[in-house]
């Protein structure tokens, strides 16, 4: 096997370390990630200013791009191969609910699934420090060995999210679907020293919708949540409603 692995708290996090060293057990591991946090970046491409690519050491390679453009330089630049694997993470905080939208750790997997290569983001379920990173590697190999051994369907990845638990505390994993969240607190504005307003966005750690057989559920539970994604985001059953309107 031939993983790379990326993320989107930059190539220093602790997370995409130890993502990284696990991932060493089931093959030969090439990082390529932002050279700084960059976080909610979602799907988006540098397109106006060059990139830059700095080779801290043998299969490591520091981006000054989003998460999107590390998939894209990895794949179509840097590696001499094509990898049969990317994997993405581990994100420190969850990624459930809506914030997938806004997440570039999935970004990356999702980049990734665009160009066929098979893709998953794992995340940690915690804002706060924490030194569970490596127990949450080591958890979700057994998910990414059954996800290689089986594959999934064309235009599917996975979003994975670990609870902050010590290894022997972590509950077997759900499969589960998209949770909500519950969009409240989300700006925060103050006064600076020299007296001009200032905004802060997403200040708060959301908060979601405590519904069984959600990402959210199943992680408040103690459980690895297992969320197979895919990129189409026709709604269906609106386009059954849409048929019966005059739009001529």
């Amino acid at each position: 096997m031939r993983i790379m692995v990326t993320n989107d708290d930059g190539i220093a996090a602790p997370g995409i370390k130890a993502l990284a060293d696990a991932l060493a057990s089931l093959g030969e591991v090439t990082v390529v990630a932002p050279d700084r946090e960059r976080s909610a970046a979602g799907h988006s491409l540098t397109l106006h200013a060059p990139l830059r690519v700095f080779e801290l050491r043998e299969h490591w390679f520091a981006v000054d791009g989003t998460p999107t453009d590390c998939v894209n330089m990895g794949i179509h630049s840097l590696l001499p191969f094509r990898p049969d694997l990317v994997v993405s993470g581990i994100n420190h905080g969850g990624n459930m609910g809506d914030d997938i939208t806004y997440s570039g750790t999935v970004a990356a997997a999702m980049e990734a699934n665009l160009m066929g290569i098979p893709a998953l983001a794992v995340s940690l379920a915690t804002f706060a420090p924490s030194s569970h990173f490596d127990d949450a590697a080591r958890s979700v190999l057994p998910v990414i060995t059954a996800f290689i051994r089986n594959g999934l369907p064309e235009g599917t990845f996975l979003n994975i999210n670990v609870p902050n638990l010590p290894l022997a505390q972590i509950k077997p994993p759900r499969i589960t679907r998209q949770g909500k969240r519950s969009f409240v607190g989300a700006i925060v504005d103050k006064v600076d020293p020299r007296g001009r307003k200032y905004y802060w966005i997403g200040s708060e750690e959301p908060s979601f919708h405590d519904e069984e057989g959600t990402d959210f559920n199943a992680v408040g539970a103690g459980h690895i949540s297992v969320t197979p994604l895919h990129l189409d985001l026709t709604n269906y059953r609106a386009m059954e409603t849409l048929q019966g309107w005059n739009l001529a």
